[in-house]
């Protein structure tokens, strides 16, 4: 998976399509990523001990991540992770342009 926690994405498809944002977690093992703002879920929670609050809280939920692609400031899209090796580093590029991720 190519999609790192941090990493600028746009949502390719599903109810937020077209939706820019940044990954708050990414889940490599189950292909998943979680997304800010995007793909919220109310959740009821029961208190526990004295300092849990019981209520319904938002909790964001995992997004595959098939249907987000990077996104690239330079040429303003989505675009592919590439990898180039600068003095025995790897460094993320964008297939497209070039410009480092």
């Amino acid at each position: 998976m190519k999609i790192h926690k941090g990493d600028k994405v746009v949502v390719l498809s599903g109810k937020y399509r077209g939706t820019r944002t940044e990954v708050i977690e990414a889940f490599p093992a189950k292909e998943k990523v979680i997304l800010s703002g995007v793909n919220i879920a109310k959740r009821h929670k029961k208190q526990q001990g004295q300092t849990m609050q019981a209520g319904i809280i938002d909790k964001a939920m995992p997004v595959h991540a098939s249907t987000v692609a990077l996104w690239c400031s330079k040429h303003d899209g989505p675009g592919k992770a590439g990898v180039k090796f600068d003095n025995g580093r790897k460094i993320r590029v964008c297939r497209k342009c070039g410009a480092e991720l």
